[in-house]
């Protein structure tokens, strides 16, 4: 249930040591999604006979900074973790109920990289985050008129 295949090679290949947590954690990244931390922490229980939410935290940070998990933070949400990390995409998020989807970056050039100015930085990534409605959302707004 959700082992991620090549879990300890991946971890290694970033330099990172292989643990339960740290695998657990993979692992339920892996499932998909755009998950907050206390769900993280839920499932990872599920998997492991206890781990702190703290632990979960530090797992999340190492695993990002490592670049196999990114951290979204949509304004006025709690922060939420997904696998899909590296790949310059883009999300779009119900201002109804908070749903989160993926997508992809609209020209393969990824010409939001390219600022016109950016003040000596060297950009490697760029957030953009799309607002609007859900299928589900719209079909509530339109039963409620």
């Amino acid at each position: 249930m959700g082992r991620v295949p090549g879990g300890e090679e991946l971890l290694r290949s970033r330099g990172l040591r292989v643990t339960r947590p740290r695998l657990a954690v993979l692992g339920v990244l892996a499932e998909g999604g755009h998950l907050e931390v206390d769900e993280i922490t839920r499932r990872v229980r599920k998997r492991l006979d206890s781990v702190s939410t703290q632990a979960v935290y530090d797992v999340l940070g190492a695993l990002s900074r490592a670049g196999l998990s990114r951290r979204l933070e949509p304004a006025g949400s709690p922060a939420r973790y997904e696998a899909r990390a590296g790949d310059n995409h883009h999300h779009v998020v119900c201002r109804g109920c908070g749903e989160i989807a993926d997508i992809d970056c609209a020209v393969g050039a990824a010409p939001c990289l390219d600022p016109n100015t950016a003040h000596g930085f060297e950009v490697d990534e760029a957030e953009v985050t799309f607002w609007g409605l859900c299928p589900t959302c719209q079909r509530r707004r339109t039963a409620d008129v």
